[in-house]
């Protein structure tokens, strides 16, 4: 009997250790050109040529009142960022999860579009809305609430403007899916019991979509540390950011040490938030997984503090429906989220009239409609190749990161074993870590190996950005797979090669495409990468657009946008079709 039971355990083993290997190449990708250059690029930082192991770097820092102000505004951005982000995804989030499925897909297309927008063109189109002669100082000066333009630009509001619209995409789409899976009938069967709407609300509902608030949290705070985009054209030299410090270290003053010590200050807060968050509620939760409990102590405050604001919140709720009546009261969450979406939107789309105008400069409304702008840009050589330069990295860069992100999901459904859980957390980790500490330790190796200004080289650097999320979308897609169709194969004789040519790929290949096309979009839009690799001679369409704007902004730029625009949106719109016809 024993033999008998081994046997079969013997088999599952083997079979989960084949399906690892699936990772395998994904796995020497990543030790290549992500771990490596990282590492490298943080142990720059305490290594000093004549004297061997140093933390001067880190002394300068902390002796420099320049260096830990600017650490100290980067956190307080980042914090501030991630709070706003907060405040306006969760009802939004909340609005879209009560909707029905079929609705909720259409609405969120409104969330997905913004997120997937370039940086670039978001922040493009703020410097047009916010600018003294933009829309709202036009509408100001022209109604007579003010005689002097107001000052939305180059200071604090506007780079927090710009980085909480980019921000507020990423809170809902990771509060969304938490939020989703809540049953409505728990908050009905405490409203039964006895609870107040508002109570039930929060020591229920919120208290289940926790784990997805701080998901959320987490996520935009680690992004907006590494944000330089935004605070460069939005910001003035107050608003310096950590990124755009490294970025001055590594072009201008070559000093890697100094910038390998800002980038580790970067990677240990994210990291240390990391931390924060798997201790509370386990990082399983930002992929779905059910989340632990806290401390006791920390649970019993948490519940104390819930139930002040519950508190409140009736309060606040009964004086509303007094002022409002019940029908108006209803009318606040809908409405709250019709102008969060307009918010997301309508900035990008006041891009588009601007891309036609007849006039010389960028002004709303334009005086009259042309085409010129449209025709400077594909008259121009360099715009051109950039464009084309761009569609092909792109494409390689959706291959590659298909194939690897596809693979690495197989294995990771295929088996069961405990180095599941790291083999994932490896495979996010470029989603997690800062760009720019990536871009920064990547064009240091490729200096070294003959990579910078090369087409290869710029691959390389944005297929590690987008195996995240091409391993998370095939994830989701395998989750709803059933594996007995795998072991129905096997058994009629079927190879595992076979069976993944013939069964698995052609079930699934809604879920590839979509995981292509997604991968494909994180290219053609990325900037931190390109900024680094390409050397001033590779340009890619978001790097023509950087140096354009540091320039001066033309209408140009707005049919650039304009293009940009479309080709995300349309990749958006058919990878979305893809991926809910899998």
């Amino acid at each position: 009997m024993s033999t008998a039971a081994a046997a079969p355990a013997t088999v599952r083993k083997r079979r989960q250790l084949g399906a690892l290997w699936l990772a395998a190449p994904g796995l020497a990708f990543l030790a290549v050109f992500f771990v490596y250059p990282v590492a490298q690029l943080l142990g720059l930082s305490l290594w000093n040529a004549e004297t061997g192991f140093s933390t001067a770097t880190y002394q300068r820092i902390g002796a420099t009142d320049v260096y830990l102000r600017v650490l100290g505004i980067t956190f307080r951005i980042a914090g501030y960022t991630a709070l706003a982000s907060l405040v306006i995804g969760y009802p939004l989030a909340y609005w879209l999860a009560r909707m029905p499925e079929l609705f909720r897909g259409r609405m969120l297309l409104f969330v997905m579009i913004p997120f997937w927008t370039s940086y670039l063109v978001k922040t493009f189109a703020w410097m047009i809305v916010l600018g003294r002669s933009g829309l709202i100082n036009t509408l100001v000066l022209g109604s007579g609430v003010t005689d002097q333009p107001l000052s939305l630009l180059h200071n604090e509001f506007g780079v927090m403007v710009g980085m909480v619209h980019a921000m507020v995409p990423l809170a809902v789409m990771t509060m969304l899916p938490v939020m989703s899976g809540i049953d409505q009938r728990l908050v009905q069967a405490a409203q039964t019991l006895g609870a107040a709407p508002a109570r039930a609300f929060w020591l229920v509902y919120f208290k289940l979509s926790l784990p997805g608030v701080t998901a959320a949290g987490l996520l935009v705070f680690i992004s907006s540390l590494g944000f330089f985009i935004v605070p460069a054209f939005l910001g003035g030299r107050r608003e310096t950011m950590l990124a755009q410090l490294i970025i001055t270290q590594v072009q201008e003053l070559l000093n890697w040490p100094f910038a390998g010590a800002l980038a580790a200050m970067m990677l240990a807060a994210a990291l240390l938030s990391c931390w924060l968050y798997d201790r509370l509620f386990g990082l399983s939760t930002i992929s779905g997984g059910a989340a632990h409990e806290g401390s006791g102590l920390i649970r019993t405050l948490g519940l104390k503090i819930l139930g002040a604001i519950a508190q409140i919140s009736a309060g606040l709720a009964d004086l509303s429906r007094r002022i409002l009546g019940k029908r108006g009261n209803g009318m606040l969450l809908p409405a709250f989220a019709w102008l969060a979406i307009a918010f997301l939107v309508l900035p990008t789309l006041l891009v588009i009239p601007l891309a036609f105008t007849s006039s010389q400069f960028l002004e709303f409304p334009p005086p009259g409609y042309s085409l010129q702008w449209f025709r400077t840009y594909f008259d121009s050589p360099l715009w051109i190749q950039a464009t084309i330069r761009s569609f092909a990295v792109a494409f390689a860069t959706a291959l590659a990161a298909t194939a690897i992100g596809g693979f690495a999901a197989l294995a990771l459904a295929n088996s069961r074993t405990r180095w599941g859980g790291l083999i994932f957390a490896l495979f996010l980790a470029p989603m997690i870590v800062p760009r720019i500490v990536i871009a920064v330790g990547l064009f240091y190796l490729f200096a070294r190996i003959g990579l910078v200004a090369t087409d290869l080289g710029l691959i390389i650097g944005h297929t590690v950005l987008a195996i995240p999320f091409t391993m998370v979308t095939i994830s989701a897609v395998l989750k709803t797979y059933d594996q007995r169709l795998d072991q129905a194969a096997a058994t009629l004789g079927a190879n595992r090669l076979r069976t993944l040519g013939f069964v698995t790929i052609p079930l699934v290949k809604g879920g590839l495409v979509a995981a292509f096309l997604f991968a494909f979009i994180t290219s053609f839009d990325e900037l931190t990468i390109a900024i680094f690799v390409s050397g001033g001679i590779k340009t890619t369409l978001p790097k023509q657009m950087w140096d354009d704007m540091i320039l001066q902004l033309n209408p140009t730029l707005a049919a650039v946008s304009v293009v940009v625009f479309v080709v995300v949106t349309s990749l958006l719109l058919l990878a979305e079709r893809f991926r809910r016809a899998n």
